[in-house]
C-alpha cells in the first residue's frame, strides 16, 4: 500500500508541476488551445495516442470484446493501429494542418463554419460536440474507479472527484502544451505498463502457449457450437467484430479531440515522424489491451460476468498480480484516463468559447477574456461530467462500452464525412454537412431510447455508430451533388492553401531540369 501511495503522489506531483511550468505557453488563445501550433512530432504522436486509448479501452472494451470474441479481439487493436493511426495520419495530418492554419481555425466546428461560410453550421457542430463528449467523459471515470476500488478499496465518488480535480488543475494552468507534455510522460508509462501486465497475466496461466491451449478448450454453446472458436483467427462472430473495428478505428477521423491534434503540428518532419510513432504506440497499447482481454475466459465465469458486468472482467484478471504490478496497472490506467480526460475537456471548453459564445452570446471578447472563459468552462464541464458519472454509477444505467459507443457514433458519424470531404473535395456543400449532422445525431439518440425498434444488427450502439460513419461517407457526396454548388471564390481560397509553394532542402526533394544545374 505504501508503494502504491508513493507512486500516486509522485505521478500527481509531476502532472501538476508540468501544468504550472507551462503557464507561460497559455496566455493567448493559440497557445492555450493549440500550443502555438509548434508542438513537435513525439509530443503530437503521444498526445494523439493517449487521447485515443483510455480506461474505456483497457477496462471496458478489452474486457467486453475479449470475452465475446476471444483472442480474435486483437484485430480491434490492429485496426486501431493501421486504420485509426497510420492511415488517419497519412490522409488527414498534412491537409488538416495546412487548411486549418490557412482558415485560422482552432477547432473542428470553427473549420466547418469557415470552410462552408456558415456561422450556424459552426454553432450546431459546437453543440453536438459538447453534448456527446459528456457521456464519453463519464465512461472514463467508471473504468478507472473499478481499478482503484480493487487496489485501494476507495469509494467510487472519491476516485472520480480526485481524478477530475487533478486533471483540471494542470489543464487549466498550462492548456494544450501542459496536456501534450503530460501525454508524453503518461504514454511512456502506458507502453511499459501494458507489456509488463501482459507478461505477468499470461505467466500466471503457465505462459502464452499454455494460455492459448486453455482458450482453445473453452466452449460456450450460447455463442458458438464450434470447438475452439475463442482461440480462432476471426472468432465466433466476425461480423460484429468488424463493427467494433470500424467504430474504434475509423471513428477517430471524425472525433474533434483527435483531429484537433493535427492542428497543432509543427512541421513536415513532425507529420512523418508522428505517423510512425503513433502507429507503434497504437500497436503496443491497443493491440496489447485487446490481446490481454482475449484471455479473459480463463479468469472468470459466465455467472460472474452476468452478476458483475463486463467492466469487472479486467480487474478480475489483474486481482492476483503482485502489489508492485497492481500499482503499475493503476498508474497505467490513470495515465490513460487523465490524458483522454484532459483532451476532452480542453476540446469542449475551447469549442463552446470560440464557436458558440464568442461573437454570438458575447460580441466583443479579447484574447485574455477568451482564455479566461475557456478556463471557467473547463471547471463547469468537469463538474458536469463528475455528476453524471456518479449518478450513472449509483443507478447502474449502463456500462462503459455503451457510453463510448453512443458518443463515438454520434460525433464520428456527424463529423467524419463532412470533414474528410471538406479537406479533399471542392464540391462539398454546407447542406450535405447539415444532413450528415442530423442523420447521425438522430440515429444515435434513437438508439438510446428506442433501441429495441432497430434491426437486430444495429441495436448495439457500436454497430449503430459504425453504420452512421459509413452512411455519412455516402450521404455527403450524394447530397452535395443535388444541392447548389458552393461559392467558387470561397472554395478556391480554401484550397489555394495546398498550392502555396514552399522551399525545402534537397535532402527532402531532388531538384530537376534547370534547377539541378
Amino acid at each position: 500500500m505504501v508503494m502504491k501511495v508513493i507512486l500516486l503522489v509522485l505521478f500527481f506531483s509531476v502532472m501538476i508541476g508540468i501544468g504550472l511550468y507551462c503557464r507561460r505557453h497559455s496566455t493567448d488563445v493559440s497557445g492555450f488551445v493549440l500550443g502555438g501550433r509548434s508542438v513537435g512530432p513525439w509530443l503530437t504522436a503521444f498526445a494523439y495516442g493517449t487521447s485515443y486509448f483510455s480506461a474505456v479501452i483497457f477496462v471496458g472494451y478489452a474486457g467486453q470484446f475479449g470475452w465475446k470474441y476471444g483472442i480474435s479481439a486483437t484485430w480491434v487493436g490492429i485496426g486501431n493501429a493501421l486504420l485509426g493511426s497510420l492511415v488517419a495520419w497519412v490522409v488527414l495530418g498534412r491537409r488538416t494542418r495546412i487548411m486549418t492554419q490557412h482558415l485560422d481555425s482552432a477547432t473542428m466546428p470553427d473549420f466547418f463554419g469557415k470552410r462552408f461560410d456558415s456561422p450556424t453550421l459552426r454553432i450546431a457542430a459546437s453543440v453536438i460536440t459538447f453534448i456527446f463528449l459528456v457521456p464519453y467523459t463519464a465512461s472514463l471515470y467508471n473504468g478507472l474507479s473499478r481499478l482503484f476500488g480493487m487496489a485501494f478499496n476507495v469509494d467510487y465518488s472519491i476516485c472520480v472527484i480526485v481524478m477530475a480535480v487533478l486533471t483540471g488543475i494542470y489543464v487549466i494552468a498550462g492548456g494544450y502544451m501542459a496536456t501534450a507534455i503530460n501525454d508524453f510522460i503518461q504514454g511512456c508509462i502506458m507502453l511499459v505498463g501494458i507489456v509488463a501486465v501482459i507478461l505477468a497475466v499470461l505467466n500466471s496461466k503457465g505462459g502464452f502457449m499454455a494460455a492459448y491451449q486453455g482458450m482453445a478448450q473453452i466452449q460456450d454453446p450460447s455463442v458458438s457450437e464450434v470447438p475452439g472458436m475463442f482461440a480462432s483467427f476471426f472468432g465466433p462472430d466476425p461480423l460484429n467484430l468488424l463493427g467494433v473495428v470500424l467504430l474504434t478505428s475509423l471513428g477517430t477521423w471524425g472525433l474533434p479531440q483527435m483531429v484537433q491534434k493535427f492542428y497543432a503540428i509543427k512541421s513536415e518532419k513532425s507529420i512523418s515522424t508522428g505517423t510512425i510513432v503513433s502507429t507503434f504506440f497504437a500497436i503496443i497499447v491497443a493491440g496489447g489491451c485487446y490481446f490481454l482481454g482475449g484471455f479473459s475466459r480463463l479468469f472468470t465465469t459466465g455467472e460472474e460476468v452476468a452478476a458483475n458486468g463486463f467492466d469487472s472482467i479486467v480487474p478480475t484478471m489483474l486481482a492476483g498480480l503482485p502489489d508492485i504490478l497492481i500499482a503499475v496497472v493503476v498508474i497505467l490506467v490513470l495515465s490513460a484516463s487523465m490524458s483522454t480526460l484532459s483532451s476532452l475537456v480542453l476540446t469542449s471548453s475551447s469549442t463552446l468559447t470560440l464557436d458558440l459564445i464568442k461573437g454570438n452570446i458575447v460580441k466583443d471578447m479579447d484574447e485574455k477574456k477568451q482564455v479566461s472563459v475557456m478556463r471557467i468552462l473547463l471547471v463547469i464541464f468537469i463538474a458536469i461530467s463528475v455528476v453524471i458519472a456518479i449518478v450513472q454509477y449509483k443507478s447502474n444505467v449502463t456500462f462503459i462500452a455503451q457510453l463510448m459507443g453512443v458518443s463515438w457514433g454520434a460525433l464520428a458519424g456527424a463529423f467524419l464525412a463532412p470533414f474528410l470531404y471538406g479537406l479533399y473535395w471542392k464540391r462539398t456543400t454546407g447542406a450535405a454537412c447539415w444532413v450528415s449532422f442530423a442523420f447521425s445525431t438522430v440515429v444515435m439518440i434513437a438508439n438510446i431510447f428506442v433501441r429495441s425498434s432497430f434491426p437486430k444488427l444495429l441495436q448495439s450502439p457500436i454497430n449503430a455508430g459504425a453504420f452512421c460513419m459509413i452512411a455519412g461517407l455516402v450521404i455527403v457526396p450524394v447530397v452535395s451533388l443535388f444541392t447548389p454548388k458552393p461559392d467558387k471564390k470561397l472554395v478556391d481560397d480554401a484550397f489555394a492553401s495546398y498550392s502555396k509553394k514552399v522551399m525545402v532542402p534537397q535532402s527532402s526533394a531532388l531538384a530537376s531540369g534547370e534547377d539541378a544545374e
